[in-house]
């Protein structure tokens, strides 16, 4: 496969090429700044482009930047960020548009060239590539964002099936309780998503939203 490395320390940088070049990759340009990574991309146009997430000029996420500029221009650009850092914004942009082909790696939890030749592999394949690390994360920062994370299984159920268009007694026919019961439980979902009463029905249609964000 044909890769651009993109690292603004220069021991990083030309170690990675010759990591790569044992594994088998033609490292087609390596550069150290984030504007250089852009170019070389769209003058070479690799298969892939390893690339560390805190680049010259800003040393903030100009690295991670070029490269969703970089994979925009070239859309089958897969992209490998390394990182010695964990940050979680990083990890959503590179996510956020569902297509696959990128990863988010560690540099320390790199332990052998067989990582690094599998991620880029399964990258080139259109795969998704995450430290375990960075999946836990990611996995935490979701229960603490789901707004439906404290509702019980049964107002889960009532939720879903309010979702389906059901009203209040077709619920409780569907759940074989009562109608009280279900009012109970929509009362208990509106208050737990924090939709308060403002006399409409527009709470029902709020909390289904909320459910069909969730899944």
């Amino acid at each position: 496969m044909r890769v651009v490395v993109a690292d603004d320390s220069v021991l990083l940088r030309e170690g990675l090429v010759r990591l790569l070049a044992e594994v088998g990759c033609d490292v087609v340009d390596a550069v150290g700044d984030a504007a250089s990574l852009v170019g070389s991309a769209a003058e070479h146009r690799p298969d892939v482009a390893v690339v560390d997430i805190r680049m010259p000029p800003s040393n903030t996420d100009d690295g991670l930047r070029a490269a969703v500029e970089a994979r925009t221009a070239n859309p089958d650009l897969g992209v490998l960020m390394l990182s010695a850092y964990i940050e979680l914004s990083y990890a959503d942009v590179l996510l956020s548009d569902g297509r696959g082909g990128v990863g988010y790696l560690l540099k320390d939890r790199v332990t052998s060239l067989d990582t690094l030749a599998d991620a880029l592999r399964t990258i080139t394949e259109g795969g998704t590539v995450l430290d375990p690390e960075v999946v836990a994360q990611l996995l935490v920062a979701r229960r603490r964002q789901d707004p439906l994370a404290s509702l019980t299984p049964r107002e889960r159920e009532v939720l879903a099936l309010m979702a389906e268009g059901r009203s209040n007694s077709a619920i409780a026919e569907r759940l074989v309780v009562t109608g009280g019961a279900v009012e109970k439980h929509v009362s208990n979902i509106f208050t737990k998503i924090n939709l308060p009463d403002v006399g409409s029905d527009n709470r029902r249609v709020l909390a289904v939203l909320a459910w069909l964000k969730a899944r």
